[in-house]
């Protein structure tokens, strides 16, 4: 055995331009290194430092059906209660190990809550929302806030807020989970803390509205008795009504020959935080695009990854150089500096809207706090 065999430091002398020339005396280097557990930039700057990012997750599609039907049968094994706390099944990107990773930073799940149960209350310093597909009767309680939840409402909650869910229906409901969990997994920076065992029957009511609704829910305007900014938002709901009358007013505009759309057909909103009128949340930035029938966006790359969702319609996905047709459920992930567009194929018969409506989040906020965002359209100059 070699006085380097315990090193995980591997150097190899290699013949090549860009290294230095292979001899005796190199290797005899190499083996210093290793000893001390030191390695040398010119061995690892291609990798280190390429000419572009190169994520380690790739282009991948979930389809809803699938994960609904496995959800399902989850709800008939898996029990929800203190030790699993969730049932939540979370998205692997196949390029990241079998990590529940669906890209280096962002976690996505479907969660599904049986007639009747709680999932139990606890916090963590991760941030969190939940977006809903399909269906209705559950509710979120947030700070003993109950906050009912419905088809096509975003529901942001910061880190750090105590949380219960509860399904008051005599059916089950799902809808699925984002979480910046992989960032601060690998940031080393989480924290977890178990709360109550059981919600009271105040919070077990179905109120039209939360109470941070009714404090925070009014378009333009604030509470003066809540000064000051907040990093996270505290509008516990985003409805789908909002979201769904912004959207249409953009394509309106555009039809009539005004400004508002990013790109003819496509019209955009991003959830802020009304504090602040920045991101929902710290490391989390989510919008909801819909792109009207038969229009297509211009490839996109950024930094950072998003997770998106198809809301309603049905089009044609393309992330780098894989390509999917997409129905209503489907998930999808688009890596870092990956091209991403979309053609809508939606019509009255498969959407609400007759367009192509996708749900997004992404890691944005990260990479802009860094200044390390870039994007580039394809077929721009700058």
């Amino acid at each position: 055995m070699t006085e380097n065999a315990n090193s995980p430091v591997r150097l190899a002398v290699v013949d090549s331009p860009d290294q230095p020339t292979p001899s005796a005396a190199l290797e005899e280097l190499y083996h210093g290194f290793e000893k001390e557990l030191l390695v040398p930039l010119w061995t690892e700057i291609g990798d280190l430092m390429p000419a572009h990012p190169r994520s380690r997750a790739v282009p991948h599609l979930w389809r809803w059906d699938n994960l609904l039907a496995l959800a399902d049968r989850a709800g008939h094994l898996v029990p929800v209660g203190r030790g699993g706390e969730r049932r939540a099944i979370a998205l692997a990107n196949p390029a990241l190990g079998g990590r529940p990773f669906a890209t280096p930073t962002l976690w996505a799940a479907i969660q599904y809550l049986m007639p009747g149960e709680d999932a139990p209350e606890h916090r963590h310093t991760q941030h969190a929302f939940r977006f809903v597909v399909e269906g209705e009767g559950v509710w979120t309680v947030v700070g003993r806030d109950p906050v009912p939840m419905r088809r096509g409402d975003f529901l942001p909650q910061a880190g750090w807020n105590w949380h219960a869910h509860h399904n008051a229906t005599d059916k089950p409901m799902a809808w699925i989970d984002g979480l910046d969990i992989p960032f601060q997994y690998v940031t080393e920076a989480q924290f977890f803390e178990f709360g109550r065992d059981e919600i009271t029957a105040a919070e077990r009511t179905t109120p039209e509205r939360s109470r941070s609704e009714r404090l925070w829910g009014h378009p333009g305007l604030r509470p003066v008795s809540a000064p000051g900014a907040r990093p996270g938002t505290p509008l516990l709901a985003y409805r789908w009504a909002d979201t769904d009358r912004a959207l249409t007013d953009q394509l309106a505009l555009e039809a009539e020959g005004h400004p508002g759309t990013v790109e003819p057909g496509h019209a955009a909103v991003r959830y802020t935080n009304p504090t602040t009128g920045g991101d929902v949340l710290p490391t989390i930035r989510v919008e909801m695009h819909r792109i009207r029938g038969g229009a297509e966006t211009a490839p996109l790359r950024e930094v950072g990854s998003s997770v998106y969702q198809v809301f309603d319609g049905s089009g044609r996905v393309t992330v780098g150089d894989a390509s999917w047709s997409v129905t209503r459920g489907d998930l999808f992930v688009v890596p870092s500096w990956v091209p991403f567009s979309a053609r809508s194929e939606a019509t009255a018969s498969d959407s609400d809207s007759g367009a192509l409506d996708l749900f997004r989040f992404s890691d944005g906020p990260i990479f802009e706090a860094l200044r390390l965002d870039r994007a580039h359209v394809e077929g721009q100059t700058s």
